[in-house]
């Protein structure tokens, strides 16, 4: 982000690079200009320009008069004429290409607006200076308080003061006209200071902020940007863009100048396509453009009432079937020019990224089975069964090389049964789905029942 403090340290240079904002980078310094002609001498008899460009707070340059021949170079401090008093500021361009930038910006070179240097800036100068940019902040912040206590519709977006700290120039925004004389009366009584209101722009107001805007880098407008041309709607229908507000509204709220950069290249292209509203006449019936493709040269045409097909052709196959048409003649079909071209290649991509995928990370992570109790069983080690200590059975030895556990329960089952049929009580549901507590008294019947140790032993029954 640009540094909207430039020149603020006590010695006079950028706060950021500390390098007389020449830094490789160029973020402590915006809107400069290379002087290509500052190894070069003149030739003789030849004085040089008594111009110099001056740069004050948030890119804001002026062209001042050197009447006093000093020697001034990029980066020195001087003191310039202002309304009242004098200003600070630091020289940014001299030489032949301040005549250069003056004549493209049609600056004057005489008369009463031209201003004049005094002076380099001493260091009584740069002290004033250094103080009365301290207090634009926490000014600030109150003189948005009184303006909404006010209730005016307004926003003060920045103050700069004057080099010499008696003026105060407030920057501010609105969409409608403001009232703002009880304001000015309520600032310079807080203030005691001369105030200076000046509307601006929101894209003045975004230049003198700064950002990054959507594409990554710093904003045009606060860093080589200097004329705000309008931009308007039909740029994006030119460009075959999306008529969506927010991408294609900047940080300032309005559509983005960059959307004139390439609008002179986009309409070269277009004028070797026909007219999208010409319907081309066939004799398999009339055909209307549906889609144009700038980059590749090609549009899409569907016949009327087959909406759903398209053919592709290209713009000299579009302009020789209106040519024929503009005789009276029709063209037979578009599929005759869709197989003439040879725009359904298909191009084989390779993956240059490497083995990996790039959508290794999307798959979702396998959460861990719990085993069946069963399962578990299966597991388990001869060691472990063999820890295991073994219950008051007469015939345990006969049962240690087998699971006990599954041999049993189909038995004691068996037996439940049976002694249900003895007793003669009704089986009901209730019963079956009462299992589970039985379950847990088998180990008290194992060991009243000398019967159930065997395994193919069954009970005897009463005589």
């Amino acid at each position: 982000m640009a540094c909207n403090s430039c020149g603020t340290g006590t010695d006079g240079k950028p706060r950021g690079c500390k390098n007389n904002g020449t830094c490789g980078s160029d973020s402590c310094n915006k809107l400069t200009v290379f002087d290509w002609l500052s190894n070069m001498s003149l030739p003789s008899n030849e004085k040089p320009f008594d111009f110099a460009e001056v740069r004050f707070k948030n890119g804001r340059k002026q062209y001042y008069k050197n009447t006093e021949n000093l020697t001034l170079s990029i980066g020195d401090v001087v003191a310039t004429e202002a309304s009242p008093g004098h200003d600070i500021g630091m020289v940014t361009l001299t030489g032949e290409l301040v005549r250069v930038q003056m004549k493209k910006k049609k600056a004057p070179l005489e008369g009463e607006d031209v201003k004049k240097i005094y002076r380099k800036a001493s260091q009584k100068d740069i002290d004033i200076w250094t103080t009365s940019r301290e207090r634009e902040e926490p000014m600030k912040v109150r003189a948005r308080q009184l303006a909404i206590d006010l209730n005016l519709k307004m926003k003060i977006s920045d103050i700069e003061f004057q080099g010499d700290g008696s003026k105060a120039t407030f920057y501010y925004t609105a969409e409608e006209r403001v009232d703002f004389r009880q304001l000015i009366k309520n600032f310079a009584k807080e203030f005691n200071i001369r105030i200076e209101m000046r509307q601006i722009g929101f894209r003045q107001e975004a230049s003198r902020l700064g950002g990054i805007g959507s594409c990554g880098r710093e904003l045009c407008c606060s860093t080589w940007l200097t004329d705000f041309r309008s931009v308007s709607t039909a740029a994006a229908r030119y460009q075959q863009l999306s008529l969506n507000p927010q991408k294609l509204a900047g940080q300032c709220g309005k559509l983005k100048c960059c959307l004139n950069f390439e609008l002179d290249a986009y309409l070269d292209a277009l004028k070797s396509f026909p007219d999208k509203n010409i319907k081309l006449q066939t004799e398999k019936g009339r055909a209307v453009c549906q889609k144009t493709d700038i980059f590749k040269g090609v549009m899409w045409y569907a016949y009327e009432g087959e909406w759903m097909n398209w053919f592709m052709i290209t713009t000299s196959d579009a302009n020789e079937i209106v040519a024929l048409n503009k005789e009276g003649k029709k063209a037979t079909s578009l599929e005759d020019y869709v197989s003439e071209t040879d725009l359904k290649e298909k191009v084989d991509f390779e993956n240059v990224v490497g083995q990996d995928s790039l959508t290794r990370f999307d798959k979702p992570k396998h959460k861990k089975r719990r085993r069946k109790p069963q399962q578990r069983g299966k597991v388990t080690s001869d060691k472990q069964q063999q820890n295991k200590p073994r219950r008051n059975n007469p015939n345990a030895k006969k049962t240690e090389g087998n699971s006990p556990q599954k041999k049993r329960r189909p038995q004691q089952r068996k037996v439940e049964g049976k002694q249900n049929q003895n007793t003669k009580k009704p089986q009901t549901k209730g019963n079956d789905e009462n299992r589970k507590p039985q379950q847990k008294r088998r180990p008290n019947k194992r060991k009243n029942n000398p019967n159930k140790g065997g395994e193919n032993k069954a009970p005897q029954k009463d005589a």
